[in-house]
């Protein structure tokens, strides 16, 4: 009992003692009532798809509520935007409640975090991969703006179909990161093929499509958007998990990349930026070379400017209409 303790874990009390949610072995947990969660709670008061918790490279785990009916609340107050836990926390699923315990830290360790718990993090291979990174824009301008209770369910439908349409598609969302998800895909040996690239374009065309319709069903001052960095290449992965999301994950250039890439579709005026390897991989698609242009530029923490290829979500589709085929 004295290891678990010391393990990041939930814990909740109960008429019949206590019972434990360790919080390791993988880099996210979903909580709910449907039996399919990591942590399932018999609470009528808790949504079948409740909140997720998302562990970070820096040792800490944010909370995110995906749109539940009686919220999720963090020292009673409702958590409308993804929340950071601080040890000790109450956290509120519904009328269940629980206590955070964070990882032990000593002032003293100096180890870096992607190496602190060789348990979680195992990088053993190295494989081909594509990475996609989805912003929600002016997402700060929007929890100015919104009811706190209307935040919470918006923002918790979007994480909650972000995560479908991913999983539909291939992959799973392998990091929830504030106003953003990250998502991977996995290739062969050598190559990605067509079928592979037009999976990963209709993720973020049908990421786009959902995001308007939750604009209409929202009293939101205005239109929900989004931007998409897509980026291919070899990454160092390692699995720490299993199950529906096993928890493989990559880290490395090509994922750092994506990231860039996403925040230069801000700087192109564009929706989608992808970068050169993913658009060689694409030149088997039919007009490609009419409907995306290319771009140079400096991306941050990159000394050489960086060949990039950009296109507008409208264009993006007519692309997809025109290379239409079953994946």
């Amino acid at each position: 009992m004295d290891n678990l303790a010391n393990t990041p874990h939930l814990l909740l009390h109960t008429a019949k003692g206590k019972r434990y949610f360790p919080l390791a072995g993988k880099n996210y947990w979903t909580i709910g009532r449907g039996r399919d969660n990591d942590f399932a709670i018999g609470d009528h008061c808790i949504s079948r798809n409740h909140a997720i918790l998302q562990s970070t490279e820096t040792g800490d785990f944010l909370l995110i509520d995906l749109g539940s009916r009686n919220g999720t609340f963090v020292n009673d107050r409702r958590v409308s935007i993804p929340v950071t836990l601080k040890s000790g926390d109450k956290v509120t699923f519904g009328k269940t409640e629980v206590d955070f315990h964070g990882p032990v830290r000593n002032e003293n360790d100096i180890t870096p975090p992607e190496f602190a718990d060789r348990d979680t993090m195992v990088l053993h291979e190295r494989r081909l991969t594509s990475v996609m990174v989805v912003d929600m824009r002016n997402f700060t301008t929007l929890t100015r703006q919104l009811d706190e209770k209307v935040l919470s369910s918006l923002i918790g439908n979007w994480f909650r179909q972000a995560g479908e349409i991913i999983r539909n598609a291939g992959s799973w969302v392998d990091k929830y990161i504030g106003d953003a998800v990250m998502a991977i895909w996995f290739h062969g040996e050598n190559e990605v093929t067509k079928a592979d690239v037009i999976q990963i374009f209709q993720a973020v065309r049908d990421l786009n499509q959902m995001t308007k319709q939750l604009s209409q069903q929202y009293p939101v001052p205005f239109e929900l958007k989004i931007g998409a960095g897509i980026n291919t290449g070899y990454s160092m992965v390692g699995n720490t998990g299993s199950g529906d999301h096993p928890d493989y994950t990559a880290i490395g250039d090509t994922v750092n990349a994506a990231f860039r890439l996403e925040s230069a579709t801000k700087e192109l005026g564009l929706d989608v930026a992808i970068g050169e390897e993913t658009y060689l991989y694409s030149v088997e698609l039919n007009s490609i070379e009419k409907i995306m242009s290319q771009y140079t530029l400096n991306l941050k923490g990159y000394e050489q400017p960086t060949i990039t290829y950009g296109v507008t979500f409208k264009d993006l589709e007519n692309l997809l209409q025109i290379n239409q085929v079953e994946i």
